[in-house]
């Protein structure tokens, strides 16, 4: 802390007494200013110890008061009285207008240069900031030392908590929270979710401040609270937020930064690690799909513990074309989050997971044959997609439920999710997989699962814009003759064809007789040029039927 007037007056060899505003002795000083004018405000900062001998000072009760209104509306914060050379002694008008307003008034004798104060307190300010640069290290020290040891990051977090006399939390970056320290505060901590989202949605690195009473907090607490998301990227790794009965003072903002670099380092170094394991969990998703179970999972035991066992799901992640953003809002990185996240819920759960990110082009699961695992083509054949992320995770598991949540979360994405099927059918799932997401991405949907591919109606799977324009380019020739002539030519070949072509029942429904249903369909057989004899021409007709209804 910078010194205070109450330290300027203790010291004994200054010899100061104090005329007035012994209750504001507690003012930091933050320098000592000489100056003999009338008006010295325009020359100050606030925050100064004004001495003056009173050369210029009016001698009138009003002037006095003026000039002390006007340091105090400066923000200096105490003014000293050199008695002996214009003044005897301090006037009276000063002490009173210098009592009225609050400021303290300090008389200085004589024998005390002005030389003296200056000194004392820029020594006292020396001792502080070298108290801070020592502090600083030390605590610099003690954290890297902490970042160095077993289990860094939450040993970074418990120093930090002691360093600043308050508490310490860590947050992935999903925003759930996984260190905190003291474990007392861990309620306090959670209260933070929103403004953790908050800063989830901005380039890293970002913080925000919660002072005195936080909204979200208990009236009870009175915490000065600080939020700072850690990334080097302007991608948030992580989150900390702090918090402290008082506000942080620069030395403890020294110690702040110096954990937020430590925890930005360690968070990206773990990254590194986390990328190459990555690189071998797709090696071995890769072996699963294309049907080489047994020496994945031999290899998996040895560097993962193991495949995910028992009934599993396949699912295969895209990016919607055109997806908008609120602006300023950090994209979710689609699927790279997405894989974090699917990450952090398999390691809270203790779940087995396996991840592999496809790049954009064209299928590239190979069997040991060389050809296509969905279709036994030559890749090459495959259709072309953008990039995706396929993973395998426990059915109705931590992982697939936290995929779900993602993709409902940000229109960013879409998911396409396999049927239940055992590790060793896990070929057939990713088909399955890669079928749902098309549906999803065709028809505007965050998710699709293989079960709904398979049942219910055929058109809510196919894309609207394609449908429709199908159908208005298909019915287009009867809709113009039913606008223009008799017969309702539209009309009469949904009931046609919902009869499945029964004459009697069609023309029942429509209330005409069979044999002018009979000529409406040779009509419309000669405005479309097809044949109603043709099964695949009653299908597109039907399906450009339904698609025109609501």
């Amino acid at each position: 802390m910078p010194p205070t007037l109450a330290s300027v007056v203790r010291n004994s060899s200054l010899h100061l007494t104090v005329l007035a505003g012994a209750d504001h002795l507690e003012r930091p000083v933050r320098w000592v200013h000489t100056s003999e004018l009338d008006d010295p405000t325009p020359f100050l900062e606030g925050g100064e110890l004004l001495l003056t001998t009173g050369i210029k000072l009016g001698k009138s009760s009003k002037s006095l008061q003026a000039y002390v209104h006007r340091l105090a509306d400066a923000g200096v914060v105490g003014l000293g009285l050199g008695v002996g050379l214009s003044h005897t002694e301090v006037p009276q008008p000063l002490v009173e207008a210098a009592a009225q307003r609050g400021l303290p008034l300090l008389r200085v004798p004589e024998p005390t240069p002005f030389i003296a104060i200056s000194k004392a307190v820029s020594a006292a300010l020396a001792a502080e900031q070298y108290e801070a640069v020592t502090t600083s290290f030390e605590a610099q020290d003690e954290l890297t030392r902490a970042a160095l040891g077993q289990n860094g990051t939450a040993a970074v977090v418990r120093k930090l908590a002691a360093r600043l006399g308050g508490w310490a939390a860590l947050y992935d970056s999903s925003g759930a929270l996984s260190v905190v320290a003291p474990d007392w505060a861990a309620r306090r901590a959670a209260r933070l979710a929103s403004e953790v989202d908050r800063l989830r949605r901005r380039p890293a690195p970002a913080s925000a401040a919660l002072q005195g009473r936080a909204p979200g907090f208990d009236t009870a607490d009175e915490d000065f609270v600080v939020v700072q998301s850690l990334g080097a990227d302007r991608r948030a790794r992580g989150f900390l937020a702090v918090g402290t009965e008082d506000r942080i003072t620069p030395t403890e903002r020294y110690v702040l930064n110096a954990a937020v670099a430590l925890l930005t380092l360690t968070l990206e170094r773990s990254r590194e690690l986390r990328y190459a394991e990555e690189r071998m969990g797709a090696a071995l998703l890769r072996l699963v799909l294309a049907g080489q179970v047994p020496t994945a999972r031999q290899v998996a035991t040895g560097l993962f513990g193991g495949l995910p066992e028992g009934t599993i799901r396949v699912l295969v992640a895209g990016t919607a074309p055109g997806a908008e953003r609120a602006e300023g809002e950090v994209p979710l990185h689609d699927l790279a989050e997405l894989a974090e996240r699917a990450e952090q819920a398999g390691g809270r759960a203790g779940e087995k997971l396996l991840v592999a990110r496809e790049p954009a082009g064209r299928d590239g699961r190979d069997t040991k044959d060389g050809k296509d695992a969905k279709d036994g083509k030559d890749g090459k054949d495959a259709a072309p997609h953008p990039e995706r992320l396929v993973l395998l995770a426990v059915d109705g598991g931590a992982v697939h439920r936290a995929c779900l949540g993602a993709v409902e979360e940000h229109e960013g994405l879409a998911l396409g999710v396999s049927a239940p099927a055992p590790v060793e059918e896990a070929g057939a799932a990713y088909a399955q997989a890669e079928r749902a997401l098309a549906v999803a991405l065709r028809g505007g949907r965050r998710s699709v699962g293989h079960e709904e591919v398979g049942a219910g109606s055929l058109l809510p799977l196919l894309g609207e814009d394609a449908v429709a324009a199908f159908a208005e380019g298909l019915l287009r020739p009867l809709r113009d003759h039913d606008r223009t002539a008799r017969g309702d030519l539209v009309a009469s070949l949904r009931a046609w064809l919902s009869r499945h072509g029964q004459w009697d029942a069609a023309a029942a429904d429509l209330g005409v007789h069979r044999h002018t249903l009979r000529y409406r369909m040779r009509r419309v057989e000669e405005l479309l040029g097809r044949s109603l004899d043709d099964t695949d021409v009653r299908m597109e007709l039907w399906l450009a039927l339904r698609s025109g209804e609501d």
